[in-house]
């Protein structure tokens, strides 16, 4: 599973650091493509000669090699990477990553990472135990970065207690595993929509929504990382996509929309529909600007057509078809009731009544509602993470049979 992959270990200035050694040890025998940076703190605990003898690669401790002046640069690291492995990692560098202290070429290849990042803190108990320790690995993870917990034992002050780094075998299983993990959709085709539609009112104008887009493209990205061929129709938005397995199809109105999906999703294993499509569009449209007036002004407004109820009639055997619901009152019951008329195998419900949920921000809460009776509730998480957890419960639940 891990073989011919790319990893990054970055080390940092803990007596943990001689565990690290054997981690690079487990990964090469594993035919992992291992680079190593450390700190300058580190290489009073491990050497850079040893890593790098046991890398087979040069390690970077400094963003200039200070012979001849040539950058490292911890951007190409950065995009090189499909993991990058922190550890031990102290609470000072917890602290530069979760606050963007990029003071060293650790940190700097942190924020240019475009991969999953694993953190594995090391330190004394109490330190481990401090509210700032903790608030720190709880913005780290809100990132979306996954955190190698410390195990309990015997530490370097004598003390035992939490704080001890987990050990390389450990460490190499978890990565292993989400390796794994992100294997579960191999070759399966996805159809994916995202984003606000636009409804022509003249060249200037138009009706609209709040949404940006973003819970789509998350879902995209992580579906492209799971194995998935993902086609993502997109709303106008200022967001980019950056995994090559997307198709990113660009949309305007709901109409250009309907007819998108109704060419891409008979090609589609699973279909999400993460787009807030406009319900209604003007019966006439301006093709020169409407000026001003003193006197009121109204619109004659139609119904767009119901790209989702047209899906369900539509829906392939053994196709999954998952719809989203943002509802301000009677939620559940109104998301039951969706998942019904419009033949839905699954529908992931927003509540604007949960505080941190809704159009626009860094997280969300979601309710996914299963077809045969369960309810998953979960909780209030970054964006990054509930993506996650949505493709996690349709990759669980996708031998439904509708």
């Amino acid at each position: 599973m891990l073989k011919g992959k790319k990893i990054v270990i970055g080390i940092t200035g803990s007596i943990a650091a001689y565990k690290i050694p054997f981690l690079v040890r487990l990964l090469v025998k594993e035919e992992v493509d291992v680079r190593v940076i450390m700190t300058p703190a580190a290489k009073d605990f491990v050497t850079p000669l040893t890593m790098a003898t046991l890398s087979q690669h040069p390690v970077v401790t400094l963003p200039f090699k200070t012979e001849n002046g040539d950058w490292n640069n911890h951007v190409e690291l950065g995009q090189w990477a499909d993991a990058m492995i922190f550890a031990p990692v102290t609470a000072n560098t917890l602290g530069k990553m979760a606050h963007g202290i990029a003071d060293n070429f650790v940190v700097t290849a942190y924020l240019s990472a475009k991969c999953p990042v694993f953190i594995a803190p090391a330190m004394d108990l109490d330190m481990y135990a401090h509210p700032s320790t903790q608030n720190n690995i709880n913005i780290l993870k809100s990132f979306g970065n996954f955190i190698i917990e410390p195990q309990i034992g015997e530490l370097a002050s004598g003390l035992s207690g939490p704080g001890r780094l987990e050990e390389p075998e450990a460490i190499l299983q978890i990565v292993r595993e989400h390796f794994m993990h992100r294997s579960d959709l191999g070759k399966k085709k996805i159809l994916i929509t995202a984003g606000p539609t636009h409804e022509k009112i003249d060249p200037v104008r138009f009706l609209g929504n709040y949404s940006t887009g973003k819970m789509g493209f998350l879902l995209a990205e992580e579906a492209a990382a799971r194995g998935a061929e993902v086609t993502l129709v997109a709303g106008p938005t200022y967001l980019t996509i950056r995994h090559p397995h997307v198709k990113r199809l660009d949309v305007v109105s709901a109409e250009e929309m309907f007819e998108t999906c109704m060419r891409e999703a008979p090609l589609a294993d699973i279909v999400i529909m993460a787009a807030a499509v406009a319900d209604y569009t003007c019966v006439q449209k301006s093709d020169a600007k409407l000026k001003k007036s003193s006197q009121p002004f109204s619109l004659e407004l139609s119904p767009t057509k119901d790209i989702l109820k047209e899906m369900g009639k539509l829906k392939l055997k053994n196709q999954i078809l998952v719809g989203f619901a943002l509802e301000t009152d009677n939620e559940l019951e109104h998301a039951k009731n969706k998942l019904i008329t419009k033949n839905l195998d699954f529908i992931v419900l927003n509540s604007l009544n949960d505080k941190g949920a809704g159009f626009g921000l860094n997280t969300n809460k979601i309710t996914i509602i299963d077809r045969s009776g369960p309810v998953h509730y979960g909780e209030l998480q970054s964006k990054p993470i509930v993506a996650a957890e949505i493709i996690d419960f349709i990759v669980k639940n996708r031998t439904y049979q509708a």
